[in-house]
């Protein structure tokens, strides 16, 4: 998930927030590998990259099956 230099658009405040909430709990040891990636690749919004990762691989590997 590379953002190419890609700006993104602002959404409307007219759109309606998320209203349902997913929690996960990882290890110290998770955290850090995930902190260490956030950090390398410069990705400033942890809950977006986390949320459009899981989506990626699930949408992948719904397809090849």
């Amino acid at each position: 998930m590379m953002n190419n230099g890609k700006k993104r658009k602002k959404v409307p405040p007219s759109v309606p927030p998320r209203k349902r909430r997913m929690v996960c709990l990882m290890s110290e040891e998770e955290v850090q590998i995930v902190d260490r990636y956030l950090e390398t690749y410069q990705i400033k919004n942890k809950a977006r990259w986390l949320r459009e990762t899981i989506l990626a691989v699930s949408y992948t590997h719904l397809r090849a099956h």
